[in-house]
C-alpha cells in the first residue's frame, strides 16, 4: 500500500498562554502542501512484528520513529497477529517545522486501519493520533484547518486558492520544538496575528486577506528568529522577489513565501538556490491529505 505523508505549514501561529500542565494554548491555521514523504506498507502474514526501513541512515527504525509508534499503537490495540513492513522514504526536511514526523505517523495510522480492516473512521483515528503528538490529529484530517486548544481542537477550513505557489526554504540548521516553546515568553509578546481575519479570508478565497500584514504571522519567530537571523534574511529575499507574504513555519527554521505568480516564485527559487546553496529550497502548492 502506497501513501503520501504531506508536509504542513502554519499560515498563522499564535500562542495564547502557557497552561498549568506545561502545555501551551495555541490558535493557528494549518495548511497541507504538495511536498510529501513516501510510505509503503506491506502485511507480513504469519510473521509478527514491525520492520521499518528508511532512505536516511539517521532516521530511527524503532519506537522512536513516530510512524513505527503509530502502527504499533493500532496493531497492539486490535491484537493484529500478522506483521508489518514499513518502507519510509523521507523528502520532508527533518526538524524543520513542517510536521514531517507527525504526517508520517498519521499515514501509518491510516494505512494500518485500511490494511488490516480495522474499520475506524477519521474521528476515531484522530482520537488515537492525539496520543502520539499534537500535530498528528491534524495530519490525519489533512487539508486546511483552524487549530486550537493544544492543537487537538480542529475546525476544517477551505483551502487556499488554486493559483497559489508556496516556496519553502530550510536553512542548514535544526530546531527543537520543545526548546522553542520553553524559551517563549507569552506574557511578553508585543503582537499577535489576527487568526480570525485569516479564517474569514480563507472562507472568502481572498489571498490578499490571507497574507495581509498582521494576519499571516508566527509568534515563535520571536524565539527562533532572534536566535537565527538567517530566517528574517530569507523572508526579506522572498518579499523582494514578489512574495505576498513570507514567514517561518511552526517552530522553524523553514521559511515559506506565498506567491500568486508562478514565474516569480520560480525565479525566487532559483535565486535562493544560487545564493544559499546550503539551504534546501522547494516549490510546491496547497494540498489535501490522504483519505481514511
Amino acid at each position: 500500500m502506497f501513501l503520501r505523508a504531506h508536509a504542513k505549514i502554519n499560515l498563522s501561529l499564535d500562542v495564547l498562554r502557557r497552561r498549568e500542565d506545561g502545555y501551551h494554548e495555541v490558535k493557528m491555521v494549518m495548511q497541507m502542501t504538495g511536498m510529501y514523504d513516501r510510505m509503503n506498507l506491506l502485511p507480513l502474514k504469519g510473521r509478527p512484528g514491525i520492520r521499518l526501513s528508511t532512505n536516511l541512515p539517521y532516521i530511527p527504525a524503532d519506537e522512536n520513529n513516530l510512524a513505527y509508534k503509530a502502527a504499533k499503537l493500532l496493531m497492539d490495540e486490535f491484537e493484529v497477529t500478522d506483521g508489518l513492513e514499513i518502507r519510509l522514504d523521507k523528502f520532508i526536511p527533518v526538524a524543520a517545522g513542517l510536521a514531517g514526523g507527525s504526517s508520517d505517523a498519521a499515514q501509518a495510522l491510516i494505512g494500518v486501519n485500511r490494511l488490516f480492516g480495522l474499520g475506524l473512521d477519521t474521528a476515531e483515528l484522530m482520537k488515537r493520533a492525539a496520543r502520539i503528538g499534537a500535530d498528528v490529529p491534524y495530519c490525519v484530517m489533512g487539508g486546511t484547518a483552524l487549530s486550537e486548544g493544544i492543537g487537538e481542537v480542529l475546525t476544517p477550513l477551505p483551502s487556499m486558492p488554486d493559483n497559489v505557489c508556496i516556496l519553502l526554504c530550510k536553512p542548514n540548521i535544526n530546531v527543537s520544538t520543545r526548546e522553542v516553546y520553553t524559551a517563549l515568553r507569552v506574557d511578553q509578546l508585543d503582537f499577535h496575528p489576527d487568526v480570525d481575519a485569516q479564517t474569514e479570508a480563507l472562507r472568502a478565497g481572498d489571498i490578499r486577506g490571507i497574507t495581509a500584514k498582521g494576519v499571516m504571522y508566527n509568534v515563535l519567530e520571536t524565539v527562533t528568529g532572534e536566535k537565527y537571523p538567517v530566517i528574517k534574511s530569507i523572508e526579506n529575499d522572498m518579499l523582494e522577489a514578489g512574495a505576498l507574504a513570507a514567514i517561518m513555519s511552526g517552530s522553524g527554521p523553514t521559511v515559506f513565501g506565498i506567491f500568486d505568480n508562478a514565474d516569480r516564485a520560480e525565479v525566487c527559487r532559483n535565486s535562493l538556490r544560487r545564493t544559499r546553496p546550503s539551504a534546501r529550497t522547494f516549490l510546491t502548492w496547497p494540498a489535501g491529505g490522504e483519505k481514511v
